[in-house]
This record gives structure tokens, C-alpha cells and sequence, in this order.
């Protein structure tokens, strides 16, 4: 039986292999670049020296870590990272589905697809790009923005150096370089929504406000949620280019986050094993806060991750 079974198993394999030759690049890329790596976190244990090598290091155990929690930076970084992720949870998170609800109600074909295609143009703009465009846009030597307001109000506001206009700026770059390209899932599963649901809504005279609120909303609830236990593994997860190209020393106290200090700490300063143990402890956060958020979808009924 087991010879029957394995030559039956091996069959299989034979049988489909041109589709697992297909899988192996990716499987590849993430042993390569996502499980092999994850032996580094090994060094937030360690005083790691270039010297003496990953094995030869002296272990320190959790001293890092006591160094981090107790350095006066570290409810700067949290309460940063916290807000931005508030911010971007509150504005951005809900407009690529309020983008798809109207792109759903849009019924002439080629000026629905001309929009989409405009909106998914930004998602391929390279972050340098967006924060060029925003210093041309803001800067008080000559930006637009501030030539209007010197024209029309007699004044000029320096945005790219107060710490106030900081987080809008970072929030409003995220949502027009990534909403239109967030509406494809959720797009994808309005596209599951059974037509026959919205003639019957339209037989018992319910308004085009209404079909969206009891059908289009609950069609796509599942997708919103599984989107929303993801994203809650970012919390602490910023995004480090966006947040390097708008730091400066003038709004410093409200921009840096945990990414641009693992950068400093670990890249400009040599303290590996430091950033190391920083990086880990935004990791483990995200992990936390993604079983939680799984949890509490499954406690109110809804469908999780796993």
C-alpha cells in the first residue's frame, strides 16, 4: 500500500510539475529573503561586533531591550508611530472602499475604466517622486501653494518645516498614491455581488443609498475585515522612505518613528545588535496585535485570517 501510495504521490507530482516549476521562484524568493533572514533577529541577544561574527559575539540577553524601553526616545517613537497609524487608520483605510462603492455606482463602461486607470497611476510613482512633488508644491521659496496664499492672503505657511502640517502632509501623500490601487480587492469582490440581490431591492423601491448600505456594504464586510486584521500588523509600521524624505530637524519630535530610528541606530550609527532588538520588538507588536484583531473578528461572528 505504501509503495501504491507513493508511486501514486510522486505521479501527482510528475503530473503537475511544470505548475510547481511555476511555484518555485517564489517559494525560493521568501525561504531566501524572509525565513533565512529571520536567524538575524539573534542579534538583539547579542553585543554583536562585525569582528567577531554572529557566533563569536558576546550574548547580553535582554539588555538591549532594557536599553530601548527605558531610553527617553522611546514614548516619542511610540506615541508617533501610534498617531500616524490612528491617522492613516481613520482617512486612509476607508477611502479606497469609499472609492470603490463609487466606482461601483458608475454604469458608463469607458468612463468608469478611464478613472480607474487614473487613480491606479499614482501606486507606481516612486515615494522620491511624491515627496519631489510635494516640495514643489509647499515649499515657501516659490512653492504653488504658498505663491497662492502670498497672492490671494499676504502670507505663507511653512509646511514642510512645522510640526503641525507634518502628519496631514503624510497622510494626504498616502491616500493619493495608494487609494486608487486599494480599490482592485475590494472592486474584485463587488464584482461577487449577485445582481438578482439589487433587482429585488429595486422591485421593493429601495433607493440607490439604501442597496449600498444592505447589500454592496455587507457583500464586501468580510474583505473589509480580513484587510483590517492586516493592517493592524503595520501599527508600528510607518513606512521608513515616505517618513525620511519629509524629516527634518524642525519637526524631528513628531516625525520620528521606529523605522528612521532603526536607520539611524543601526546604519548611520553601527549599532546592530540596538536596531536589531528594535525591529524585533516592532515585529512582535505587529504579531500581537494581528491575533487579537483575528480574535475579536471571530468573537463578533466575523470571518478571520486563519
Amino acid at each position: 500500500m505504501s509503495r501504491t501510495g507513493g508511486s501514486t504521490k510522486w505521479g501527482r507530482l510528475w503530473k503537475n510539475r511544470w505548475l510547481y516549476a511555476l511555484l518555485a521562484p517564489g517559494l525560493l524568493y521568501f525561504l531566501i529573503f524572509k525565513y533565512v533572514p529571520m536567524w538575524g533577529v539573534l542579534l538583539a541577544f547579542q553585543n554583536f561586533s562585525p569582528f567577531h561574527g554572529f557566533w563569536k559575539s558576546e550574548w547580553v540577553g535582554f539588555e538591549h531591550f532594557r536599553v530601548f524601553f527605558t531610553n527617553p526616545e522611546f514614548f516619542m517613537l511610540l506615541r508617533n508611530s501610534l498617531i500616524l497609524s490612528l491617522y492613516n487608520l481613520l482617512f486612509f483605510f476607508p477611502a479606497p472602499i469609499i472609492l470603490a462603492l463609487l466606482l461601483n455606482e458608475v454604469r458608463i463602461a469607458l468612463f468608469k475604466r478611464t478613472i480607474q486607470t487614473l487613480v491606479y497611476v499614482p501606486h507606481f510613482i516612486s515615494m522620491v517622486i511624491v515627496a519631489s512633488l510635494t516640495y514643489v508644491f509647499l515649499t515657501t521659496e516659490g512653492g504653488l501653494v504658498n505663491e497662492l496664499l502670498q497672492q490671494y492672503f499676504g502670507f505663507k505657511i511653512s509646511f514642510l518645516t512645522s510640526p503641525e502640517w507634518f502628519r496631514p502632509i503624510i497622510v494626504l501623500q498616502t491616500i493619493w498614491k495608494e487609494c486608487g490601487f486599494g480599490t482592485i480587492i475590494f472592486l474584485a469582490a463587488l464584482a461577487g455581488v449577485d445582481p438578482e440581490q439589487y433587482e429585488a431591492a429595486i422591485i421593493d423601491g429601495a433607493s440607490r443609498w439604501r442597496q449600498m448600505w444592505h447589500i454592496t456594504l455587507p457583500s464586501i464586510r468580510s474583505t473589509i475585515v480580513i484587510l483590517l486584521i492586516l493592517r493592524m500588523g503595520d501599527v508600528l509600521d510607518n513606512g521608513f522612505e515616505q517618513i525620511y524624505l519629509l524629516l527634518n530637524p524642525l519637526n524631528r519630535e513628531v516625525a520620528e518613528v521606529f523605522d528612521t530610528y532603526v536607520y539611524f541606530m543601526g546604519i548611520t550609527q553601527g549599532a546592530f545588535s540596538y536596531s536589531t532588538a528594535v525591529g524585533l520588538f516592532k515585529s512582535v507588536v505587529g504579531i500581537i496585535l494581528v491575533i487579537g484583531a483575528n480574535w475579536t473578528a471571530k468573537k463578533f461572528g466575523q470571518s478571520g485570517i486563519y
